[in-house]
């Protein structure tokens, strides 16, 4: 064999090589994308099913909050129709039943829920739905990552060709958020 036929022959062997090696990379690219939307619609559903729970506890524990508050409120009311001057037994009989009901709802309420600060709950509440918000951003910058790869990869030459002889997989589209976009004034000349 001649050295032209040689040349020629490793010449095809390295465009082959290369065409392969393009058309490989723009499938990866495309899987990195269809996993990281899959990654985001994971965190959306957990965030989904996260929430609902966390707000239903919170819910009963200011309900039960709302109760005490309301039970101490009428006993202090009954406290105060007590006359110091004028003894009334059944009065006073009416605010020691109304003492041990609230003092005996507290106890089991204490033993039942050890901390009965709704505020607290509701800091809690907040700091995960900030913290399944924030992996769910975390999720679409991956995505959005992903997609500009992918579509960097079946734009650029000599990929562009492979992708077109090939494989003829369309850019992807970007996560966006209008309503994020609509406070903003800036809009870069892209």
């Amino acid at each position: 064999m001649s050295t032209s036929i040689l040349v020629i022959l490793a010449i095809v062997v390295l465009l082959f090589v290369v065409i392969i090696s393009i058309y490989n990379g723009i499938i990866s690219r495309e899987n990195a994308v269809k996993r990281a939307w899959a990654d985001v619609i994971t965190q959306e559903r957990q965030k989904n099913k996260t929430l609902p729970h966390i707000e239903q506890i919170a819910s009963q524990h200011q309900e039960f909050e709302q109760q005490v508050q309301s039970n101490i409120a009428a006993l202090r009311s009954a406290m105060g129709k007590l006359d110091s001057t004028t003894p009334d037994t059944a009065a006073l009989a009416a605010v020691e039943q109304q003492s041990k009901q609230l003092i005996q709802g507290m106890h089991i309420a204490v033993e039942a829920y050890p901390d009965l600060k709704t505020s607290s709950l509701f800091n809690n509440l907040m700091r995960e739905i900030s913290e399944q918000q924030d992996n769910v951003g975390a999720a679409i910058r991956l995505f959005n990552q992903n997609v500009e790869d992918f579509n960097n990869g079946i734009s650029v030459f000599p990929n562009v060709l492979v992708n077109a002889w090939f494989l003829r997989k369309q850019a992807v589209d970007t996560f966006r958020d209008n309503d994020a976009e609509a406070g903003f004034d800036y809009r870069p000349n892209i």
